[in-house]
């Protein structure tokens, strides 16, 4: 017990250092994006940093901005909003900081960083709950507005989204779950060379795939989505094969020039992701409708000539000259804002869930096929390699003699269509999504063409196999022999019972409603929320009604899935923008829809590490160590036994509980000078009689050493027993061990009343021993 408790000191000692690992997190709120709320005329804001501190209630801020127009002086508005609560509306003389060298703005490119102790009468911190600081994904934005002294016009108008750190989409998320998939692919694959074509983990892996794609595809609906939500979706962007794209991507840079080359003319994804371009009626800005602004090309060319002053050296003017690209202007830190040429706004659903990992509206769907190009090429390489590696190991004298490696060989062809069959299953949920929805762009004829052929060949490969588990199930019920499901069709086929083949078409018209959906009906989010309830629903149904799975245990795991998909679906309404819920509720709702679908992960996860294995083997590791450390303990406690057969040590010293010993007989040995018969073996005794039919016994032997072998018969004297037919101990080719293992088992006590010898009655040679009780 001492050494139990005493391996729990680290994870106790870990768990009560979170709390001060939390708290060594700097309470802060900063920047995280920033865009204009203002046509810029007068003045450019190149760069607005801020971020508030809660230790010393302060403010602080870099900027970098240029003014065009001379003697304007500004006053400085900052307006602070936390999930739709104004804590912070200040107005700040710009006359007071940097000793005055900003009244009037001067004509400069001008870079300064400043501190502005917040004043106690303004009480932020008791505003602002402790939990604007932990809550991953804040929906908070500060906005600066600068405007004019005696006319009160706004010259400049800026908004910068904020940011306390957390956020809940985590690159080791993304790994963790990846991981997962790939240790289920390995397992699966063993799995069907080792077993039969019915193996179990295999069809587990494409439920994790699909629970991962459901996950990822409830983020791309035209809703209200607060940002925790989908950030938690944006971890499992890669089952749709999605990627996060850098500005410098090849892959993003070739699909924007094969666009812009064949016709399409929407914009390329910014650098600074989707925040800044969301309509200021959602998250996480939570405001009545308005406009992002671009800043014209006049101002920029007017402010490229400007020198630069630092405002920082105080006083001290560096005038060289600058150079400000026309299609780029810094803001927030390496954010680029909207050229004149693309959208200011993202719409809600899929354009602002792509933008969010830097891939573009319009490459959307050419990013799912080149890497659905990338996917066929691993899989087909992946099939030869194991066919390599199958005829290398048929080569070798233990795979010659393999009749494993034999019987995988010949059933090769059928094996490989079975898990090609698996690879285009799991691409179809994303082709159907992407190409239609990139039908709605009319963006580039390619990409548009590339996408008719794409689903064209998805389509002609499923339903092919959909049509011949569908004939074979129809001449199931009309041939009193069904015939089997074709190999190349097993993956099909395998989850449901021979009768409720069937059954896999509601589950494709579920895929296809949904995937049209997504795509078409992206401007009523909340049409698309009740619609993918009443899918799932109807599913989950159907489910209970049917009960199609091929065991109890899958239907229960599909019945749960089924559960978790329609309750995720209808928390999905709550996000619909014509409800107008509050931010703080939907960002409730949308934890707990995320912690739902962690939920159904980890048990899909149990459940592939139970079908592995390694929860048997973990508890045999466990239940024998557990044994053996009984055993050490009990001879311990036992020093009598200190000095005994090492071999009794070994086996855990069952004996050792004992406080006394009792030797085992030796078998006994018969007169060498008569003949002796042999009788049949007794169920519980071995005996050997003399010609005169009294029995030569040794000590009484106890039950658990009862079993001994005995002579064999002689030709001329056979027991009566043992050439009867009717015999069920020797009939046939039954051997002595295989009848004894059939016997029924006795359990033993460890105390020696319970295992001391019982008299024996002398066995009669024309009578059956009696059988045991």
């Amino acid at each position: 017990m001492f050494f139990s408790v005493a391996r729990l000191r680290l994870p106790l000692a870990s768990l009560l250092l979170l709390p001060a690992l939390a708290r060594a997190h700097e309470d802060a709120l900063f920047t995280s994006s920033v865009t204009y709320c203002a046509p810029p005329e007068a003045i450019l804001v190149q760069q607005f940093d801020v971020a508030y501190f809660a230790a010393n209630s302060s403010v602080n801020f870099n900027i970098s901005a240029a003014s065009v127009l001379p003697n304007l002086n500004v006053s400085a508005t900052l307006y602070l909003n936390v999930y739709g609560m104004q804590p912070v509306n200040l107005t700040v003389d710009i006359c007071s900081l940097f000793g005055g060298a900003l009244c009037p703005l001067p004509m400069y490119n001008f870079v300064g960083w400043d501190s502005i102790p917040l004043p106690p009468s303004l009480d932020v911190a008791s505003k602002l709950p402790g939990i604007a600081y932990k809550i991953p994904d804040l929906e908070a934005f500060a906005q600066l507005t600068l405007v004019e002294v005696g006319t009160n016009e706004v010259k400049a108008c800026v908004q910068s989204t904020l940011s306390n750190g957390w956020s809940a989409h985590q690159r080791g998320v993304e790994w963790t779950t990846a991981a997962m998939a790939l240790l289920a692919l390995v397992a699966a694959v063993w799995q069907s060379i080792m077993t039969d074509a019915l193996a179990l983990l295999p069809v587990r892996l494409l439920d994790l795939i699909y629970l991962y794609q459901t996950i990822a595809a409830s983020g791309l609906l035209g809703l209200n989505y607060p940002v925790v939500y989908r950030a938690f979706t944006l971890n499992f962007a890669w089952a749709l094969g999605l990627f996060a794209a850098s500005p410098s991507s090849h892959i993003q840079n070739s699909i924007n020039n094969m666009r812009h080359l064949t016709g399409g003319n929407l914009a390329d994804a910014s650098s600074g992701g989707a925040v800044p371009l969301v309509n200021r009626k959602m998250s996480p800005y939570n405001l009545p409708p308005s406009n992002t602004f671009l800043a014209p090309q006049s101002l920029l060319a007017r402010v490229a000539s400007l020198p630069k002053m630092d405002l920082v050296k105080r006083g001290v003017e560096h005038m060289a000259r600058t150079t400000v690209a026309d299609n780029k202007v810094l803001v927030g830190g390496d954010v680029a804002t909207v050229t004149p040429q693309s959208s200011n706004v993202l719409q809600p659903g899929i354009p602002i869930y792509v933008n969010s990992i830097g891939i573009a509206t319009a490459n959307a769907f050419m990013t799912i096929f080149l890497i659905g190009l990338i996917y066929a090429a691993i899989v087909l390489a992946a099939l030869a390699l194991a066919y390599g590696v199958a005829v290398w190991l048929g080569r070798t004298k233990s795979g010659r003699n393999s009749d494993r490696l034999t019987d995988f060989r010949q059933e090769y062809a059928a094996w490989a269509r079975a898990w090609g069959l698996r690879a285009v299953l799991a691409a179809v949920i994303p082709v159907l999504i992407f190409s239609f929805y990139q039908w709605t762009l009319k963006d580039s004829w390619l990409s548009v063409l590339l996408s008719v052929i794409t689903l064209l060949a998805i389509s002609a490969i499923v339903l092919y196999s959909y049509y011949l588990i569908l004939r074979t199930a129809v001449q199931a019920r009309s041939s009193p022999s069904p015939p089997a499901p074709s190999p190349s069709t097993i993956p099909l086929a395998a989850p449901y019972a021979p009768h409720r083949a069937w059954y896999i078409v509601p589950l494709l018209l579920a895929v296809l409603v949904k995937a049209l959906v997504t795509a078409f009906a992206s401007s009523t989010g909340l049409a698309q929320a009740v619609i993918f309830l009443v899918t799932d629903a109807l599913v989950f149904i159907s489910l209970v009604i049917f009960k199609p799975y091929r065991t109890r245990h899958a239907d229960i795991l599909m019945g749960f899935l089924g559960i978790v998909r329609m309750v995720c679906s209808g928390l999905l309404i709550a996000f619909a923008q014509s409800l107008e819920l509050k931010p703080i509720p939907r960002v409730v709702i949308g934890i707990i829809s995320a912690i739902i679908f962690s939920v159904a992960v980890l048990v899909m996860f149990f459940n592939i590490f139970v079908n592995m294995g390694l929860w048997r083997l973990l508890t045999d590791v466990i239940c024998c160590g557990r044994r053996r450390r009984a055993g050490n303990r009990a001879l311990a406690s036992n020093p009598s036994h200190h000095g005994s057969d090492p071999s009794i040590l070994e086996k855990g010293g069952s004996a050792g509980a004992s406080q006394q010993q009792v030797n085992r007989p030796g078998n006994p040995t018969p007169p060498a000078s008569e003949s002796l018969t042999p009788i049949t073996p007794g169920s519980e005794w071995s005996a050997f009689t003399d010609t005169t039919g009294t029995t030569t016994l040794g000590e009484p032997l106890p039950r658990r050493w009862s079993f001994q072998h005995s002579r064999p018969p002689s030709a001329s004297a056979e027991s009566p027993s043992a050439s009867s037919p009717q015999s069920p101990r020797w009939s046939g080719t039954t051997s002595p061990s295989t009848y004894l293992s059939a016997l029924p088992s006795q359990r033993h006590s460890r105390r020696v009343s319970s295992s001391a010898p019982s008299p024996i009655e002398p066995i009669d040679e024309h009578c059956a021993p009696e059988e045991p009780a």
